[in-house]
């Protein structure tokens, strides 16, 4: 017999993770510790976690789901065809800002999410900032929207040794640290007057992300690229550094600020989108189109301001669980179980 809900698991296997895959591997395993006769998780090889998996996604997911009456799907996709999703868009980027990717990416969003959300149960999102969004690109009424934030693992809430990260990495010197996909839209060109500043203190600036195939990268980034890094260093990566630094000029969320915050980085962040919401009053936000101001924040970030903005952010961070997470998720999931 089939559990009553089911879980697209496809973006949980793809190897390099982001905020969309990190949120799809902790539901993906917590909805189903917190109510093991409720979920049922369903995971393709990981040969089809990118495009080749759109058909076991439309098509084979849906089948083998059988009489489920939910799938939960976690990353921005969703059965076609299918009355029973619970579907996750965490932003609208490619719709706002289509210069940002490539056509055929573009093409396929602008087809593919008017008809998700026009046929799911629920759309939900990971901040009000996307909420906003996509009532107004893609007209779902408040009703059938719901905002589930993302969380922080653990592990960036425990005392971290950053050594082993450092060493692996060969960071030898102080650093600030930027970490993103490499996509216009993250804005690291805004660093180069930051670089400039930093360096004068002894301090270098690195960057770690990687890019993908369907992203359009913007201005090369300054700084030492350490490119993609193992999930395994990112606690000791982020603890290790004088502060974080987050440009971006479109964030639906921003994970990496609140990991940098878990881990007692100080957060210098931009004051565009989401990325207010997210901070709050723990992280210095400045102009994403002012590479003076960014850098002096820097500065402020990495020098007198580094221990209160450090003990700000631990206490931020500490309110955003994935238990947390999962269990509005299940709520949400409940509310609509029970009305049939």
């Amino acid at each position: 017999m089939s559990a009553p809900v089911a879980i697209d698991a496809r973006a949980a296997v793809r190897r390099e993770i982001g905020g969309v895959e990190r949120l799809a591997r902790e539901w993906a395993r917590r909805l189903r510790a917190l109510r093991p006769e409720r979920y049922r998780v369903f995971a393709p090889r990981p040969g089809l976690a990118h495009g080749a998996g759109h058909a076991w996604e439309q098509l084979w997911l849906p089948a083998a789901a059988g009489r489920a009456r939910l799938i939960v799907c976690p990353a921005n996709l969703a059965p076609l065809a299918s009355r029973r999703n619970v579907v996750v868009i965490h932003d609208v980027a490619a719709l706002a800002h289509p210069e940002w990717y490539g056509d055929a990416y573009v093409t396929w969003q602008r087809f593919v999410l008017p008809r998700i959300v026009r046929r799911a149960r629920l759309v939900i999102t990971v901040s009000e900032f996307s909420r906003g969004e996509i009532a107004a690109r893609l007209g779902v009424a408040a009703d059938r929207t719901a905002v589930v934030a993302n969380g922080v693992s653990e592990r960036f809430l425990e005392a971290i040794d950053p050594a082993a990260a450092r060493t692996a990495l060969g960071l030898d010197r102080p650093y600030v640290l930027a970490l993103a996909t490499r996509i216009a839209r993250k804005n690291l060109g805004l660093l180069w007057t930051a670089e400039r500043a930093l360096a004068e203190q002894g301090i270098e600036l690195v960057t770690a992300g990687s890019g993908r195939g369907y992203m359009r990268e913007g201005e090369h980034a300054p700084g030492r690229a350490l490119g993609y890094v193992p999930d395994a260093h990112l606690p000791g990566l982020y603890a290790g550094a004088a502060a974080f630094a987050m440009p971006s000029v479109y964030e639906g969320f921003g994970l990496p600020v609140l990991e940098a915050m878990a881990a007692g980085t100080p957060v210098v962040a931009a004051d565009r989108t989401a990325l207010p919401e997210v901070c709050g009053a723990a992280a210095l936000l400045a102009p994403a189109d002012d590479p003076d101001a960014f850098a002096a924040a820097l500065l402020r970030a990495s020098g007198p301001e580094r221990e209160r903005l450090a003990a700000a952010g631990r206490e931020r961070a500490a309110g955003f669980t994935w238990d947390r997470s999962a269990r509005r998720a299940d709520a949400l999931v409940s509310e609509l179980l029970e009305a049939g």
